[in-house]
């Protein structure tokens, strides 16, 4: 008889940046390693968020047993809310992370009755046939973990998201002496961050961001305006540590942001000196050069505080000359657009803005190339799989695996939906499961699918045209010339004699139809066939075409 298999399945954040969730099962268990969200890439026209396709899970319910979550970003606890009330399992992650899960389905209305346990680093928790151990790693949030997973068959590596800075603003340095000795012990697989595999050298410590906010709030005439992630503590608190230094009070501007420093200071993870955050109504009576206002908006969101402060658009902040705007963040990719407009619209209205191209404002939370090595030296896992990335970080990572001594065929590239199956001796990857993304749209999930993408994309590049049939119920024939109306295709005005032509075309093809009225069915694809020819044949443009018949 066979022995089983540990199967890595991974759902998402393995063909991608973004809605990372990865399955491990073995018999008849499974455990889900975070569940993320990905923000819509360009063509993806009015979605507001992407999941991971949960399809699996779902027909294997009776065999998960739990999610495990390495951090609180939104690429690895956004879908919760959407995942828990289908997937009613307990949620293990450490304190911050839990704070912040609890925010987000708070934030979401979503089950506030999910069952969310807290993991101490060190501690150890048993899900069916995994143990699972949390241990600490430095990310640009605090409480981040990577996961020692003990399975039937071996030891598995889970870096979560990682780099090796040994003065962190908050939380620990990466463990690597714990990781250093499981290496002395036998590895069976490591699971690493990819994300900036493609950069040489190292990635530079938090401290550097510390100093140039330090200098940029002594120097600053008027108010400090700065915008990062709710979620990155570290950076509010060294805002804050800069702002007490210089006599400055700190606002808290937002929703997502005040929620998440409330709930950080209640944790015990933001040390405030008294006095320092104010309330919003305080604002107006203080000299602009004791204020520093601390806001999301870094992604260039046009709901987001900075974009309306841009836009004057906000209630109880306007932007004025002398005015310093600091963006501790890089743009996700596909967001550049967004954040370019935002800091040109700071620009026109007088302030000085400080961003990523221009100052050491953010430095990012992921190893580069010498400390990914430095992780496959110390760990020197039996096999290897990059994870968390699109498939060129992945393979570079893999080709640095293959430059520390292990052999080529002991390390997998999978992509969303691969199966990669593991015994103690080999590994190989062995079929698919279905991977999708899941769109959200407003409240419903799920419901728009590639059809409808394709149908948006359309509209938005050539437009609609719409031709409204008048038939007479008895005989069949049409009442009048048909009416078409326009919109995103042509100027009516400027076109019109092109549109009139394309109503007697209409007319043409139907009193062409015979005595019998002619199936709807039949008319409708005939119009919309002769249309599109003809106006390919006049634009070089394929708008929609949607005839409409009223029966008189």
């Amino acid at each position: 008889m066979p022995k089983p298999r540990l199967k890595i399945i991974p759902l998402g954040g393995l063909s991608e940046i973004g809605k990372n969730m990865m399955i491990m099962e073995y018999e008849d268990d499974i455990i889900v390693i975070d569940s993320g969200l990905m923000f819509p890439e360009e063509g993806m026209f009015g979605i507001d968020l992407v999941i991971p396709d949960i399809s699996y899970l779902l027909e294997n319910q009776k065999k998960v047993k739990g999610i495990v979550v390495t951090h609180g970003h939104e690429d690895h606890i956004g879908a919760l809310p959407y995942l828990l009330p289908r997937l009613n399992v307990p949620v293990y992650s450490t304190k911050l992370t839990r704070g912040l899960i609890s925010v987000k389905l708070k934030e979401r209305k979503a089950l506030t009755g999910a069952t969310l346990k807290t993991v101490p680093f060190g501690g150890k928790v048993n899900i069916g046939k995994f143990a699972v151990e949390f241990f600490p790693v430095c990310h640009s949030i605090p409480d981040s973990a990577g996961l020692i997973i003990h399975t039937p068959i071996g030891t598995v590596i889970h870096s979560g998201d990682f780099k090796l800075d040994y003065t962190p603003v908050s939380g620990k340095p990466t463990d690597l002496s714990r990781l250093a000795k499981l290496g002395g012990e036998g590895v069976l697989l490591l699971l690493s961050d990819s994300t900036y595999a493609e950069l040489p050298g190292y990635t530079p410590s938090e401290r550097v961001v510390g100093e140039t906010l330090d200098r940029v709030i002594a120097e600053a005439p008027g108010r400090v305006v700065v915008t990062t992630f709710s979620s990155l503590v570290s950076r509010v608190q060294q805002v804050i540590n800069a702002a007490a230094k210089y006599q400055r009070r700190v606002f808290i501007v937002g929703k997502s942001m005040s929620d998440t420093v409330r709930m950080a200071i209640d944790l015990g993870y933001l040390r405030v000196p008294d006095g320092i955050i104010g309330r919003m109504d305080e604002l107006k009576g203080m000299p602009n050069d004791k204020v520093v206002l601390v806001t999301t908006g870094s992604q260039g969101e046009p709901t987001s505080a900075l974009v309306r402060m841009a836009n004057r658009d906000h209630r109880q902040v306007h932007i004025v000359r002398d005015d310093t705007v600091v963006i501790s963040a890089t743009p996700i990719p596909g967001n550049e657009g967004l954040v370019n407009r935002t800091v040109d619209n700071l620009f026109k209205q007088g302030a000085r803005v400080f961003y990523d191209r221009v100052a050491s404002v953010h430095v990012h939370g992921h190893a580069s190339q010498e400390e990914l090595k430095l992780l496959l030296n110390l760990v020197k896992p039996k096999f290897f799989m990059p994870i968390h990335g699109e498939y060129r970080h992945l393979s570079l990572h893999g080709r640095m695996a293959e430059s520390v001594g292990i052999a080529s065929d002991r390390i997998f590239l999978l992509e969303d939906g691969d199966i990669l199956e593991l015994n103690p001796q080999s590994g190989k990857i062995n079929g698919k499961v279905t991977s999708s993304n899941v769109y959200v749209d407003g409240l419903s999930v799920g419901d728009i699918n590639g059809v409808v993408l394709r149908d948006r994309r359309m509209l938005s590049k050539d437009g609609i045209v719409m031709v409204i049939i008048a038939i007479n119920r008895q005989t069949g024939k049409l009442v009048g010339r048909p009416d078409i109306i326009s919109r995103g295709f042509v100027d009516t005005r400027e076109s019109r004699d092109m549109i009139d032509e394309s109503r007697d075309l209409v007319a043409e093809t139907l009193n062409h139809s015979g005595d019998r009225p002619a199936d709807w069915g039949f008319t409708h694809t005939k119009v919309r066939d002769t249309l599109s020819k003809f106006y390919y044949e006049q634009t070089r443009r394929r708008p929609m075409v949607l005839p409409f018949m009223v029966k008189v």
